[in-house]
């Protein structure tokens, strides 16, 4: 068993004061993690949708890129809300249209709609990362005591400060502060007021002991700068490498983020849990989703489709309000352009 290292100790490691996002789903790959830990910040796997497997793999396959510290980010562990037969027919028949102009089978739920978060964390385990992180809610006491076993530092997520107090309550080592303008699913679990990224940052500083991780509308090296001064740590920016040449992120997706065209609108369209995106026909169509993780896996075959033809209609087009400052370029000259 090893102690992990203080979180200054481990922060003073770190070469710039950046955090790649956990960006689950494919946009964020292993050469994306690597590249962020090798510029001097620190990479995130977002390994909430993979197998125990794949984690593993993913993990091996960021290591042979880099020997720098990085962070893997997974989903608590929640309930499985009920779902009737009733909204599931409901749900089906919003996207039966979509599949039948893709010629897609009708929509319908597969037999397992989420990955076991305690095989995933068993798979975390096997090689731990200097640094795990999660959103959605809160740990078990066992797995938060056995990731501090491993030398692992822990990170929550909060949107509200009630959130962060309860996360230093569990004895996180840090606190992500996701405020109002952030791309992709909200990562708290109580009450979302989207307050303003410095807003929260200040308030969580002052509220609790934590080091804060600033994420939200961080686009250029002066919102990171800002974001330090409001009482953050480290800031954590996702929609800023979108368009990173090491990001995952489709063609079609990338061309809409170009176009700069679409505004962005909170949704649960595609996942059943309110996350924000590029608006697309599907959120506008779309009145009757089920709830996370039902969602996700009954639209999983439609964004599929949508990747491989290039519909970006069809794709979770997750994206932080300032999408339109992004950069297509390398993981490091973007990390340049964002380091204050």
């Amino acid at each position: 068993m090893n102690a992990p290292r203080s979180w200054p100790e481990f922060q003073a490691t770190l070469r710039v004061p950046l955090v790649l996002a956990p960006m689950a789903g494919g946009v964020g790959t292993p050469a994306l993690a690597a590249a962020v830990s090798e510029g001097g910040g620190l990479g995130s796997l977002g390994a909430a949708y993979l197998t125990p497997t794949q984690i593993r793999e993913t993990v091996a396959a960021v290591r042979a890129r880099t020997d720098r510290p990085f962070a893997v980010n997974l989903f608590a562990p929640q309930p499985l809300p009920s779902v009737t037969p009733q909204a599931i027919a409901a749900a089906c028949a919003e996207l039966a249209p979509f599949h039948a102009a893709l010629d897609l089978p009708a929509p319908t739920l597969p037999p397992q709609v989420h990955e076991d978060f305690g095989a995933q964390l068993h798979a975390v385990l096997s090689d731990p990362p200097a640094v795990f992180s999660f959103a959605f809610g809160r740990l078990p006491p066992g797995a938060l005591s056995t990731l501090h076993a491993a030398g692992v530092l822990v990170v929550g997520t909060a949107t509200s400060v009630a959130e962060a107090q309860l996360l230093a309550q569990d004895g996180v080592d840090a606190v992500t502060v996701q405020g109002g303008a952030a791309g992709g699913h909200r990562g708290g679990w109580q009450e979302d007021a989207l307050a303003g990224t410095l807003t929260l940052t200040r308030q969580v500083a002052q509220a609790t002991r934590l080091p804060v991780i600033a994420a939200g509308g961080l686009m250029t090296a002066g919102d990171v700068r800002a974001a330090l001064q409001a009482g953050a740590a480290l800031a954590a920016c996702g929609t800023a490498f979108l368009l990173a040449d090491e990001a995952g992120t489709p063609d079609a997706y990338r061309r809409a983020l170009q176009s700069g065209e679409r505004p962005t609108v909170l949704t649960r369209a595609y996942s059943g849990r309110t996350a924000r995106g590029l608006r697309t026909t599907l959120t506008g169509s779309v009145h009757s989703p089920l709830p996370f993780p039902w969602q996700n896996a009954l639209t999983r075959p439609l964004r599929a489709a949508g990747a491989q033809g290039g519909h970006a209609d069809l794709l979770s087009l997750w994206a932080g309000e300032g999408y339109r400052q992004a950069q297509a370029a390398s993981a490091a000259q973007i990390m340049a352009n964002l380091t204050p």
